[in-house]
């Protein structure tokens, strides 16, 4: 037991290692749009903005640059493996499972922020999918009215009107910023799994399941998405910055993130439980 467990931290340290994604994957669809958006060389308003908000861009860039190289030689292996092997189905009954996993955290969320049509919404999707849904392995919710969508603290934050501070790029973690990570410590506090006692020798492990299961789907549905960003951009660590604060403010006003765009976890990249955004629910 204790060769798996290490297996499986080897894959979660190794997987939050890319530019991340509230998430990343769209539909069950999958394959993400063949084309990129490109990447103009041309300074804008919205480049200045992403310099300005980055004081620390030499540390950043350092681990970026350490996250790019554990992606390449682990997590995004691993996630074209688990795309060639595992079903359509099979990848789509996890990523409803883990969607419902943050059912709470999302309902408080709704709560805070004054959206009770939407709290309502996510109460209904929770005890749907977890009953009829068979745990929710399967989205009836969604078949009968009620589809996905996301929620984070930090999200909450900024429409309390804190402003999101600071730029980060954490090691293992990915992009974050000072407003989001503290969402992302807070959405862990209302989760109630965290204060689950994995005891068992044979349950210790569960959570770090979750979150391996999490990255390595989320990864898997962004193949070509990330790698044709890659490509064509003069300066990828400055795309996945721009592209992070454009996803972020899409979710902020509840819009679904352009198809174009990988969307990102709240606070710390894609090692949050928090799945994806309103457009990014399997079929």
């Amino acid at each position: 037991m204790s060769a798996v467990r290490n297996i499986m931290m080897a894959i979660a340290m190794g997987a939050v290692a890319i530019p991340s994604t509230s998430a990343f994957a769209q539909d069950a669809a999958e394959p993400a749009p063949a084309t990129a958006p490109p990447t103009s060389t041309t300074v804008t308003t919205q480049d200045v903005q992403d310099d300005a908000n980055d004081p620390f861009e030499g540390p950043n860039r350092f681990f970026f640059e350490v996250n790019q190289v554990l992606d390449e030689i682990l997590l995004r292996p691993v996630a074209v493996v688990y795309r060639s092997i595992v079903p359509d189905f099979a990848r789509d009954g996890v990523r409803n499972f883990m969607n419902n996993l943050n059912s709470p955290v999302i309902f408080a969320n709704d709560l805070f922020q004054g959206e009770g049509d939407r709290a309502g919404t996510t109460l209904i999707r929770f005890g749907v999918n977890s009953t009829i849904g068979i745990g929710g392995l399967i989205d009836v919710a969604k078949d009968i009215g009620h589809p996905y969508h996301d929620e984070d603290f930090g999200q909450t934050l900024a429409v309390w009107g804190v402003g999101e501070g600071p730029y980060f790029y954490f090691p293992l973690m990915g992009p974050s910023n000072a407003r989001d990570f503290t969402g992302f410590v807070v959405d862990r506090g209302l989760d109630p799994l965290t204060y689950v006692n994995w005891g068992d020798d044979e349950l210790e492990y569960v959570p770090i399941a979750r979150t391996v299961l999490n990255v390595i789907d989320l990864r898997s549905r962004n193949i070509e998405t990330l790698d044709d960003i890659e490509r064509s951009s003069v300066d990828y660590y400055a795309s996945i910055r721009s592209l992070y604060r454009q996803s972020r403010a899409d979710s902020i006003r509840n819009g679904a993130p352009s198809d174009d765009l990988p969307d990102f976890d709240s606070g710390g990249g894609i090692t949050a439980p928090s799945p994806i955004s309103p457009n990014l629910s399997a079929q």
